[in-house]
């Protein structure tokens, strides 16, 4: 992999280092390969203004080595992730098409749901898939305003980090939840697309005692793939692997650390001292 520095890595579908006439008026247009369209991710103080950010160089979990984050759920979108969700899950069936952001009824939308379908559109069989990219804390657009004017970075550092506890512990877990809950009834299973860094990630810090190995009786699927560097030119999806987990499963990843991992009640206090004391509210003990 090459060497990677805390910046944006893909802006508009392509590598920041291209210099292609393709990748400037990918620029200009805000245009988004993946999904054939402008980019729909805007700037929250200009509406017009898209933000076009893939993915960007990060640490995971307070780690020294920079490396390649999703940030955008649109990333995950190629082909190639597609072709692994009909190996692993629909290789038996005939004639797959995939249908985006259908209603689950009181647990919301599902991102895409894969059916199989008859020769007249009659639904055969179906699997539901969501899509899970990191968010940003700070913004990391300030580094592609510098490609819009100036076709490459000034080199000054503009702060940013990822909010790996709420997309992954608390946003992706309490989907997995109330989708799970409604697709186990059906003795269905859900799969959520996430990166290997999003699995490192909750690994370490959640209570992953009852993910496992793929499980075919298990509702809730976690399909990771990794960003590899390919052709020295361009970044590409791989799978990395699939783990399975029940309900039960998602409670303990969503009740966060083991329980042998709690702090004491004393050492709670010595940390309500150390800060009371650091902000003036209690005598130094």
């Amino acid at each position: 992999m090459k060497k990677l520095e805390k910046r944006p890595l893909e802006v508009f579908c392509y590598d920041v280092a291209d210099s292609s006439k393709t990748f400037r008026l990918a620029i200009k247009q805000q245009y988004c390969r993946y999904i054939k369209n402008t980019c729909v991710k805007p700037r929250k103080s200009e509406p017009d203004v898209k933000v076009g950010i893939c993915s960007i160089g990060s640490t995971v979990n307070k780690g020294e080595e920079i490396k390649p984050v999703i940030i955008c759920p649109q990333r995950f979108k190629e082909e190639s992730m597609f072709e692994v969700i009909r190996e692993k899950y629909l290789s038996n069936w005939k004639n797959v098409k995939w249908i985006p952001e259908v209603s689950i009824g009181v647990g919301g939308s599902i991102d895409f749901v894969a059916v199989e379908v008859d020769d007249k559109d009659h639904i055969q069989d179906f699997l539901c898939v969501e899509i899970q990219a990191a968010g940003t804390t700070g913004s990391p657009y300030p580094y592609v305003k510098e490609l819009i004017n100036d076709g490459k970075f000034s080199g000054k550092k503009h702060t940013y980090g990822i909010n790996w506890a709420n997309e992954f512990a608390k946003t992706m877990m309490q989907q997995a939840y109330k989708k799970g809950k409604i697709v186990e009834s059906w003795n269905r299973k859900i799969v959520f697309v996430v990166q290997d860094l999003a699995m490192e990630y909750l690994r370490a810090t959640c209570d992953c005692s009852m993910v496992t190995d793929y499980n075919p009786l298990y509702p809730v699927d976690f399909c990771s793939f990794s960003m590899k560097w390919k052709d020295k030119k361009r970044w590409s999806l791989e799978f990395s692997q699939i783990n399975s987990t029940t309900i039960e499963g998602i409670n303990l990843l969503l009740g966060g650390a083991k329980v042998n991992e709690y702090p004491t009640e004393e050492e709670f206090i010595l940390n309500i001292i150390r800060k009371g004391v650091s902000d003036g509210l209690l005598k130094k003990q």
